[in-house]
């Protein structure tokens, strides 16, 4: 199979990632200013629709696993699984929001807790406080960005497998709107290809932060440009290796490990940890979750003039819809021979009651120290306000015993999960811009395009988080969030035709790729 450039997709996102960082060198002020108020415009403009659409893809997602095209398989009656469940579940766990969770779920609980929304009248640190706090990350880390990502990744995985359409994002949109709908495919993709990339420099940027502050605790010193540079090298190097070594070897390996280490991780904190205060916090913010999430999914703060919702809510929806069109290119890729039902269970409901139990075990841990921090608990709200994000799940473990072992190998999960969420995304980026991959190829781009986009997104990122701040290819990325959102919700479209008529997708004559019809783990 040839394959070559895609350059209406390879070029315009590189030029615009160019001249961003071009931008923020000559005028940083002006440049933060132009994308802080391109940011909030989408922000606030379309918040609604950030609420409104997250929910629906959640429901959609619940429609199709109890209809009868859950029983159709992904690639054909015939179709031989690429992965084992096993490792499949552990490439989509830590690939999506591993990382995130692994940080945010012992710093976000503390901002609710001692900075509750000014509309709800909590009062900051009291127990109704916890209460909200707890079940706020039951709603931005478990079902709903789930959703987000897997109900696009399903669309295309049929349309590619099962209807044999191109490795492009527009195949989502082709039986909603035509075979017409192919003459956008290169604007499409480019612009889900700049949302994924910014939001990937941003990811690394953080990461790089974290790292150097848990690096800085034994290196001493402050954390500079090029102790950033050091480490987002070395980070880029990793995941580009293992993504131009393929699915079976480097993916698939990296995640096993980092599953494991994060199983492993999570034991250790409920063993250890507060045990039955988070059982029964968790219990029960789990079921205030469930009793108000509709009017939480759909809190836009219009009536109280509240800004919360922007800063939290509909900002972590807007950067789930940035990435999601890419990731999806991805997740479909990696499910082939299993069935719709398989799929969303791997994809949304394993990885978000895992999600769930994390939370119940650091947030929960997170929620008691601070609220025993006058009676010899650790203030950890100081130590975020004081020293950032990335130093509060170190100075958590440090409460815990064997922490002079457990925070070198803390350093070492948070460089394996990064590197993991990274190399997938390189790897769909990589087949994005090549043309000419088909259902039957080996869907690999090859080194050089991994090598190119592993390079870009290092080097921007290093720019970005050393001279602008991560605020800015933050809000670069969010920009991203709303065209790629009405990618997403327009594609929906194909999944109600599908629902109407699931026969199509089954009528399809497929043939699994050889080299790769088994798993080789």
């Amino acid at each position: 199979m040839q394959t070559s450039l895609r350059p209406l997709v390879f070029w315009p996102t590189f030029l615009i990632l160019l001249v961003a960082v071009i931008a923020s060198y000559v005028d940083l002020d002006g440049f933060l200013a132009t994308a802080s108020a391109l940011n909030d415009a989408v922000l606030t403009n379309f918040s609604w629709l950030f609420s409104l659409g997250s929910l629906y893809l959640l429901v959609m997602a619940v429609i199709v696993y109890f209809s009868p095209l859950g029983r159709i398989r992904i690639g054909g009656r015939d179709a031989t699984p690429l992965l084992s469940r096993l490792r499949w579940f552990s490439i989509t766990l830590c690939t999506t929001l591993a990382v995130g969770v692994l940080f945010w779920t012992t710093a976000e609980p503390l901002y609710h807790y001692m900075g509750p929304p000014d509309s709800s009248g909590l009062e900051a640190g009291s127990s109704d406080a916890m209460l909200f706090a707890m079940s706020t990350m039951f709603l931005h880390w478990s079902f709903t960005p789930y959703a987000i990502y897997a109900v696009p990744a399903l669309i295309f995985a049929l349309a590619f497998y099962n209807l044999r359409l191109r490795f492009s994002i527009s195949s989502m949109l082709e039986p909603v709107f035509g075979p017409r709908i192919k003459r956008f495919g290169g604007l499409i993709d480019a612009i889900s290809l700049y949302a994924l990339v910014a939001g990937m420099a941003s990811s690394l940027g953080t990461g790089a932060l974290t790292l150097a502050g848990g690096a800085g605790q034994y290196l001493g010193g402050e954390t500079s440009p090029l102790r950033l540079g050091v480490i987002i090298a070395i980070i880029v190097v990793t995941f580009v290796i293992s993504a131009a070594s393929g699915l079976q070897k480097g993916i698939a390996r990296l995640s096993s490990l980092n599953a494991v280490l994060l199983a492993i991780l999570g034991v250790f904190m409920f063993i250890v940890g507060p045990t039955v205060f988070c059982l029964a916090l968790g219990v029960e913010s789990f079921g205030v979750y469930l009793d108000n999430f509709f009017t939480k999914s759909l809190f836009t703060g219009a009536a109280g003039n509240d800004p919360w919702p922007q800063w939290w809510s509909i900002f972590y929806w807007a950067v789930w819809f940035a990435w999601a069109p890419v990731a999806a290119l991805f997740l479909g890729k990696i499910s082939r021979g299993y069935t719709v039902r398989e799929f969303l269970r791997v994809n949304l409901l394993y990885p978000a009651l895992f999600a769930s139990v994390w939370i119940l075990i650091f947030s929960g841990t997170a929620l008691y120290f601070q609220a025993h921090a006058g009676t010899g608990g650790a203030d950890l709200y100081a130590v975020l306000n004081d020293r950032g994000v990335e130093n509060v799940l170190y100075a958590l473990f440090r409460q815990l015993p064997f922490s002079q072992v457990w925070i070198p190998l803390l350093l070492f999960i948070a460089y394996i999960s990064y590197v993991t969420a990274a190399d997938s995304q390189t790897d769909a980026i990589g087949n994005l811009c090549t043309r000419g991959l088909t259902a039957d190829s080996d869907l690999n781009a090859g080194v050089p395009m991994k090598v190119i986009w592993g390079v870009i997104v290092g080097v921007v990122s290093w720019v970005m988080v050393s001279f602008v701040g991560i605020d800015g290819i933050k809000m670069l990325s969010n920009l991203g969030g709303l065209p790629a959102m009405l990618i997403v919700l327009l594609a929906t479209g194909s999944l109600w035709a599908w629902l109407k008529h699931p026969e199509r997708l089954d009528s399809v004559p497929t043939s699994p790729p050889p080299s790769t019809a088994k798993d080789k783990a």
